[in-house]
């Protein structure tokens, strides 16, 4: 019995050893099933956060807007005398009341912007304008301005055609070079909607790739270096230098052509709500007489422009934007005339802004202001006017006008218009908005040849004086257009 009792203690013994060890191990394996687990737990972690990365919210932007446009117009096409070719006669045509009571388009855009790389970024508009009821550019083509008697390879999407859905827009951009404030962007560049053209057009205002809309409204290929310093000083200062192709010439040819090509330094010393003040000097080299058919160039244009844009808040119930821009072109003819129908073609005796033999520089000027005020409503009630001198030649063939572009009028044009935003819940972005637009142009043509850098302007009271007069465009004396768009923005 004591060896039984001995043998038990002993055992009571080895096994009070033992326990330590065991629950020590059991410790030990309980631990690295921890750690192990945090491991996994962190490797899911940056997969995750990788995934996250690579989605398609973090790199890519989408957005957008349609918009569905109705026009009624009316002119007035005074006597004039007809231009039939450099070896007929002139011919004397009464004069007549163009209208279009109702003239509907669509329009639809669709902008990306992926970002490639840490400071690349690139950016894409499509766009598709067609006329309701014709997939071709024939009813706003009516043979009265140069800038919709053809679509040219910039205004290509602005103005109504058919269905196709262009690239409007695609550069890439390369930011923070050497981690200073310089920037790089290269491609189909945005320059089209400047300000301040973007007031009416109820969109935001350009950023620092915008050009002034009073001297360039046309969709470039080209580049842009620029530098915006931080100073204290002059809050979101930037300035730029651009370079575009208006038309490249190919191979050479019999005539020689050169190609056709833009550039331009603009300097905004204040770029803020309250008050954006901007510079710009343009210079077209070697400008062409018709890109669509070219046989000539015709020789240079000088831009200079100056603008201020102003956002006052607080302002009785709303708000109060304003602006004033005041441009001025010189020509500098070469000598070289249009040809009638490209090269080999008879030459129409027409050069930059003169006739015949003439070589002068013609200097043009014009001076374009306006207003909104914004109530909490979604009402927003603008009004703008332009003027344009006899030789004012701006390169504006993209513009949203459908008579044609009001800021390249010789003349004066009243516009005045109402905005209704609908007070709907935003959902694709805190961008988005839905409004009827309704509005009045009035335009009144001083000189003949608006939006035309071929040939001599006439005053309109003496379209009748003399055959040496004579248009190779019916000349408008007047022009109204009502419009109402319904517009969306995505």
């Amino acid at each position: 019995m004591r060896k039984f009792v001995r043998t038990i203690m002993a055992g009571a013994a080895v096994a009070s050893l033992a326990l330590p060890l065991y629950a020590q191990a059991a410790d030990q394996d309980l631990q690295q099933k921890i750690d192990n687990l945090s491991k996994e737990v962190e490797a899911l972690k940056q997969q995750t956060k990788k995934t996250e990365e690579k989605s398609i919210g973090k790199w890519l932007t989408i957005g957008g807007d349609y918009r569905f446009r109705v026009d009624s117009l009316r002119g007035e096409v005074p006597d004039y005398w007809q231009y039939m070719g450099p070896s007929a006669m002139p011919v004397l045509m009464p004069g007549y009341k163009p209208k279009n009571d109702t003239l509907m388009t669509n329009r639809f855009g669709l902008n990306l912007k992926a970002k490639a790389t840490k400071d690349v970024t690139v950016t894409t508009r499509l766009l598709m304008y067609k006329t309701t009821g014709n997939a071709t550019d024939q009813a706003t083509n009516a043979g009265f301005f140069a800038d919709r008697n053809s679509i040219l390879d910039g205004s290509i999407g602005h103005v109504p055609s058919d269905n196709t859905l262009r690239v409007d827009q695609v550069f890439a951009t390369w930011s923070n070079i050497a981690d200073q404030p310089i920037w790089f962007s290269v491609g189909r560049r945005p320059s089209t909607g400047g300000s301040p053209t973007h007031v009416r057009q109820n969109n935001e205002r350009p950023g620092n790739g915008g050009v002034p809309g009073l001297l360039v409204d046309y969709a470039f290929d080209g580049m842009t270096l620029g530098w915006a310093p931080d100073i204290d000083a002059l809050p979101g200062a930037y300035a730029k230098v651009c370079y575009g192709r208006g038309f490249e010439a190919g191979y050479s040819s019999k005539n020689n052509l050169r190609d056709t090509d833009m550039l331009g330094v603009q300097l905004v010393p204040v770029d803020t709500d309250p008050l954006r003040i901007d510079f710009q000097w343009n210079r077209g080299f070697n400008i062409f007489d018709n890109p669509n058919n070219v046989g000539n160039e015709l020789g240079d244009i000088d831009w200079y422009g100056l603008g201020a844009l102003s956002t006052l808040k607080n302002v009785g119930p709303g708000s109060l934007t304003l602006f004033a821009s005041t441009g001025m072109s010189i020509t500098h003819p070469n000598g070289k005339h249009a040809l009638l129908a490209g090269a080999g073609s008879p030459d129409s005796g027409a050069g930059l802004l003169v006739n015949g033999p003439e070589t002068a520089d013609r200097t043009g000027y014009s001076a374009y202001v306006g207003l909104r005020y914004d109530l909490p409503t979604g009402t927003k009630l603008g009004a703008e006017y332009n003027y344009g001198s006899k030789y004012w030649m701006p390169f504006d063939p993209a513009a949203d006008d459908m008579w044609t572009s009001k800021l390249g009028t010789r003349g004066n044009v009243y516009e005045a218009y109402l905005i209704q935003e609908l007070k709907l819940e935003p959902i694709s972005s805190y961008l988005s908005k839905v409004f009827f637009r309704l509005g009045y142009q009035y335009y009144d043509f001083e000189y003949t040849g608006s939006n035309n850098w071929v040939g001599a302007p006439v005053k309109i009271a003496d379209l009748t004086a003399s055959p040496m007069n004579a248009q190779m465009f019916a000349p408008l004396k007047s022009a109204q257009n009502v419009y109402a768009t319904f517009e969306v923005k995505f």
